[in-house]
């Protein structure tokens, strides 16, 4: 049997010891220090110079005088001298002198009501940490703000986030049932990177901006150029829908080539343009006309222009633009119309284009 308890190292009685009631009142007296603990401090490195008998402390950080080589451990003072109790994991004790509340870990004290969290491992709010991420947070809101200069900050706050190579990711990940749906940071290289998903596994990039010149790049923004591959013939005062059958760019893919038209992929503002050539047939004394249509009916307000006066075959160009909003579905096409003669809209000089700008 061992002399003494696991946990406060209470002396037993032993059979047939003599004088029992020193071994009792040994135990009672480390009861009586180790039981509902309290002290007077726990960061004084110095024992007091007329301590009351009785008096308890937890000796701070390279204790001197008695106190040396007693770091961290629960001094007493009894009868004229001091007692120290070492620590173990899990006794708790109120330091009077601050109002605070500390527990031992095993190795150290900490506070348990302190203002501060430090090299914790796992933090999780309303929901249990994964290894993978060791803070996790489940609630309906959160606030950020910067400490006020009259509480002693500057009023400003900034949040820095930081990767260690060029190749490895930094951002945000939004997703919807923990199903990704938007990125916006730095994924894979240094430049900003905004993407969206329909199913968290392919990624369509909206915004991209370069880290070494600032150039905003939107990879998928709906826009097209495209011509004719053919001299397009027009009768005298007819208006044609131009076939332009050949695109150079076709983002989204918005641009028929089979019907000559582009059809709007979402709501939103676009800006088009377009240029045709004349050629010449049987007279250059015409009147060259062109328009941008919506919906096969509706001409866009101030898409429309003319050259009047004798043309020079190959050579007179007509350029038009135009600005309009558009529903998704709704489409655009360039007509053209020759005037006073037949002639041709000229293949490969004659071209129509848009993007959606807002």
């Amino acid at each position: 049997m061992a002399d003494t308890s696991r946990s406060l190292s209470l002396p037993f009685i032993m059979p047939n010891q003599a004088q029992k009631h020193v071994t009792h009142n040994e135990a009672l007296q480390i009861l009586d220090t180790l039981t509902q603990l309290g002290v007077v401090a726990d960061d004084q490195t110095a024992p007091p110079a007329t301590p009351a008998d009785g008096v308890r402390y937890i000796v701070g950080d390279t204790g001197t005088g008695d106190w040396a080589g007693h770091d961290g451990e629960v001094a007493l003072f009894d009868q004229g001298s001091w007692r120290f109790f070492v620590p173990r994991a899990g006794w708790r004790a109120w330091v009077s002198g601050r109002d605070a509340l500390v527990v031992h870990d095993g190795t150290d004290w900490i506070d348990l009501d302190s203002d501060e969290l430090q090299d914790i491992e796992a933090l999780g709010l309303g929901m249990t940490t994964l290894p993978g991420t060791p803070f996790s947070a489940k609630i309906n809101a959160a606030l950020w703000t910067a400490l006020y200069q009259a509480d002693g900050g500057t009023g400003s706050m900034i949040s820095t986030f930081n990767k260690e190579n060029s190749g490895d990711d930094l951002g945000f990940v939004f997703q919807k049932d923990f199903q990704t749906r938007a990125l916006l940071g730095l994924f894979g290289s240094d430049n900003l990177r905004l993407a969206a998903s329909p199913d968290g596994s392919t990624f369509f990039d909206g915004l991209w901006i370069g880290v070494g010149n600032g150039i905003v790049d939107l990879p998928n923004l709906p826009r097209f150029k495209a011509t004719t591959d053919f001299d397009n013939y027009c009768a005298a005062d007819t208006w044609i829908t131009i076939g332009i059958n050949s695109t150079e760019y076709n983002g989204q893919n918005a641009f028929d080539a089979a019907t000559s038209a582009f059809t709007a992929p979402v709501d939103g503002t676009y800006q088009f343009g377009a240029s045709l050539t004349f050629r010449e047939n049987t007279s250059s004394q015409v009147t060259m006309s062109a328009r941008l249509i919506t919906n096969g009916t509706d001409e866009i307000t101030g898409s429309a222009g003319e050259i009047t006066g004798p043309h020079i075959s190959d050579r007179t160009t007509l350029a038009l633009n135009g600005m309009v909003v558009l529903d998704a579905g709704d489409t655009v096409e360039l007509q053209g119309q020759i005037s006073g003669q037949d002639g041709y809209f000229m293949a490969d000089r004659t071209a129509f284009w848009g993007s959606k700008i807002g």
